[in-house]
């Protein structure tokens, strides 16, 4: 008999801009490989856009339109959830008894509202949202977003607290899961996230250049790559390349003040992936511990060195693979000594080891089928 699903996305997951959608559509692909029927229900800002691949893995597709501005405002709900309001969907995912996997809190305004009872649900977070708003606001340079993420942050803590007890929850990472099992007393499951790395791609031989990688547009991002170029890499002759979306005007030119630095600014996905292989060493600080770090995951596949602090790894049980520093000292002696070492093949072979063990998109497929039948 035929296992069909009701998967609710908060964007539209193509193509693989960034690592936010990564976990969506190779999830997506894997639920497909394992022959489950996906009713795929996506929101969207632009009316007009559909995604045509995505029908590749998915028997039907329907699209909602967010309430974004004032319409997507509430005294009461978190906008990322009230812009995400729809009785469309209420009414769709009603036509029939499957059941239905909500992707982020984002799109959990159903459940909030009492209209998916006795229905199987599930919802995979991908972040403890109210911390990562908090964090998002302690980074954030502009006043007004502040004040937004601040109160968004406060929203959400209420919020989550409440639908916790709604359904199964599926976090990205252990510790995620901590956080909900300790103050929400929820039932959680950590489930890795989908990824579309099949096998450790690291080069052997030493690289000529350190990287920090990410999307430059996000104010975390911002932050963590202007820490680097003031506080690590300032006074360092080795060479530092900064990659990634839409970097500001500041930052920009904090990087042309600086000997040794340069910057590549939206580099196509072909060209990150050469960055990342040819790097000696991968830097990836992090001062949001929620959720887990794609970059990581695409460091340890296809790169030579890691190194991050504790909040960049912690919950996704890599710790051993990596290199840890807190302090820009620590940074500083870490980077001094990695960029002279090659990548053995005891590391690689533990990397396989490991990533096997964790992320492993098949193993995963099964595990996620099971909590959810």
């Amino acid at each position: 008999m035929d296992k069909h699903l009701h998967i609710v996305t908060h964007e539209i997951p193509w193509p693989v801009r960034h690592g936010g959608y990564t976990d969506l559509y190779f999830k997506i692909v894997e639920l497909h490989k394992k022959g489950i029927k996906i009713h795929l229900h996506c929101f969207r800002k632009d009316p007009n856009r559909e995604e045509k691949e995505l029908l590749k893995y998915c028997v039907s597709i329907h699209y909602y339109n967010r309430r974004t501005g004032f319409k997507g405002i509430s005294l009461s709900l978190p906008y990322i959830v009230q812009s995400r309001k729809s009785d469309e969907l209420e009414i769709n995912l009603c036509k029939d008894r499957y059941p239905v996997l909500l992707e982020g809190v984002h799109c959990t305004a159903l459940l909030y509202k009492g209209a998916l009872i006795d229905r199987n649900v599930v919802v995979r977070l991908h972040n403890v949202e109210y911390k990562y708003y908090n964090q998002l606001a302690r980074s954030e340079k502009n006043i007004l977003k502040k004040i937004y993420y601040f109160n968004e942050s406060r929203l959400l803590k209420k919020y989550e607290k409440y639908i916790s007890q709604k359904c199964i929850f599926l976090s990205v990472s252990s510790k995620d899961a901590e956080v909900y099992q300790d103050e929400f007393k929820a039932s959680i499951t950590f489930v890795p996230v989908f990824h579309p790395y099949s096998e450790v791609s690291s080069l052997p031989g030493k690289g000529s250049f350190c990287l920090y990688h990410g999307n430059l547009s996000v104010s975390e991002n911002e932050k963590a790559a202007e820490w680097l170029l003031r506080e690590v890499f300032d006074g360092m002759s080795i060479p530092f390349v900064i990659a990634g979306k839409d970097p500001s005007a500041s930052l920009t030119h904090l990087v042309e003040s600086k000997a040794n630095t340069c910057l590549v600014a939206n580099p196509s996905q072909e060209e990150m992936h050469d960055l990342i292989n040819k790097a000696q060493i991968n830097i990836i600080p992090s001062f949001n511990d929620t959720g887990v770090k794609l970059k990581l995951l695409n460091a340890l596949f296809n790169g030579r060195h890691s190194l991050l602090n504790l909040s960049a790894v912690n919950g996704s049980g890599l710790d051993k693979l990596c290199n840890l520093a807190d302090r820009a000292t620590q940074f500083k002696e870490k980077i001094s000594k990695l960029y002279n070492e090659s990548l053995t093949n005891q590391q690689t072979d533990e990397r396989k080891i490991i990533l096997s063990e964790i992320y492993d998109n098949e193993k995963n497929a099964r595990l996620l089928i099971s909590l959810i039948w």
